[in-house]
């Protein structure tokens, strides 16, 4: 699989580390434990198309959100990630 990192390119899979899920959200502040228990450990298994967090560690150091088909590992779209800088990097 590779990888088309706005800023450096198409890429080889080893430069980037997938760092899970993009839309899952962290619970808001006096959250019960168990629902803190949810968003740490349990992840479901989605087959077809989601939307991933992966780090460009091998190249420009950006976090990355990906759309990619689990089934096909075909990736529909590479953007920065909100709030992790690459943004304003990117204008």
């Amino acid at each position: 699989m590779r990888i088309v990192c706005p800023f450096c390119g198409e890429r080889e899979l080893g430069e980037f580390s997938y760092l899970g899920d993009a839309k899952s959200v962290r619970p808001v502040a006096g959250a019960s434990q168990d629902e803190v228990y949810d968003y740490v450990y349990l992840r479901d298994n989605i087959a077809g198309v989601t939307s991933e967090n992966w780090y460009h560690g091998g190249g420009c150091r950006a976090w990355l959100k990906i759309s990619r088909n689990t089934l096909t590992h075909e990736i529909s779209s590479v953007e920065p990630a909100a709030g992790a800088g690459a943004k304003q990097v990117a204008k």
